[in-house]
C-alpha cells in the first residue's frame, strides 16, 4: 500500500508490534542479517541493503478496525470507489461514513495499479499463530485447547515465526493438528478469504469454510 506513494521510496519499510501483552509482543517483525548491536541495526535500516534487510512479517492490513469505509451502526461497510458514489454518505441514514486507511492511501497515491520503485524490499503476509488454530480447530483464539496446542506446536517445531514461514507443510502436520498444516501453506500462498474491517470492526480471515473442517473431524 505504501509504495502506491512514490515521496516514500527513499525510506525503508519496517514492522514493529505494539506489546499491550506478552503473547502480542514481537507478532509482526523485521527480518535482519546484521549484527546485534544498535550501530548495526540502524545502519541496516537507513541503508535498506537487501542483503542485510530481509524483509517484513507483516499481518493482513485488512484485519484492521478501519481498513475500509463504513458505518458500524448500519451495518455499511464500502470500498474506496463505493464511497465515492455515495459522496461519503451513509445510504441507510445519511450521516458521513468513517473513512478508511485504504481511501487515504488511494487520496495520496501516484502511481498505478501494480506499478513498483525500483527498490522494493520483500515483505511476508502472515496470520498469528493462535488464530490459525482458531480457524483449524473451529473454537475462540483464547481457548485453553488453542493456547494447548500452541505450546505444543512451539515446543516441538521452534518459534513461531519458522513455524508460519519456513516449516514445511509434512513437518506442522506430524504435530497432529488436522489440517494445520494446509492452513499455513494457504497463508503464504494468500489463499484466504477475507471480511475487511471497517469503522472500529475489526476484519475477519477465513481459511477454511465448515465443510472442509468438518472432513478432518
Amino acid at each position: 500500500m505504501n509504495r502506491k506513494v512514490s515521496f516514500l521510496d527513499g525510506l525503508t519499510l519496517v514492522s514493529n508490534s505494539d506489546a499491550h501483552s506478552p503473547l502480542k509482543i514481537g507478532r509482526e517483525a523485521n527480518i535482519l542479517n546484521t549484527k546485534l548491536s544498535y550501530s548495526s541495526i540502524k545502519k541496516t535500516i537507513k541503508k535498506g541493503d537487501p542483503e542485510s534487510f530481509i524483509g517484513t512479517y507483516e499481518f493482513y492490513p485488512e484485519e484492521g478496525k478501519y481498513y475500509i469505509d463504513g458505518h458500524r451502526k448500519c451495518n455499511i461497510s464500502f470500498w474506496p470507489e463505493q464511497t465515492r458514489k455515495h459522496d461519503g454518505k451513509c445510504p441507510v441514514c445519511g450521516k458521513p461514513l468513517t473513512i478508511g486507511v485504504l481511501y487515504r492511501v488511494e487520496e495520496l497515491s501516484d502511481r498505478p495499479e501494480g506499478e513498483k520503485p525500483e527498490k522494493v524490499l520483500p515483505f511476508f503476509n502472515i496470520i498469528p499463530l493462535t488464530e490459525i488454530l482458531s480457524n483449524v480447530l473451529g473454537i475462540g483464539s483464547g481457548s485453553k485447547k488453542v493456547m494447548r496446542n500452541y505450546i505444543t506446536l512451539i515446543e516441538k517445531l521452534g518459534p513461531e515465526f519458522k513455524i508460519l514461514h519456513d516449516k514445511e507443510k509434512e513437518e506442522i502436520n506430524s504435530v497432529g493438528v488436522p489440517l494445520l498444516g494446509e492452513a499455513i501453506l494457504r497463508m503464504r500462498q494468500n489463499k484466504i478469504v477475507i471480511s475487511p474491517g471497517y469503522d472500529g470492526v475489526f476484519g475477519k480471515i477465513k481459511i477454511f469454510n465448515h465443510q472442509e473442517r468438518k472432513k478432518t473431524t
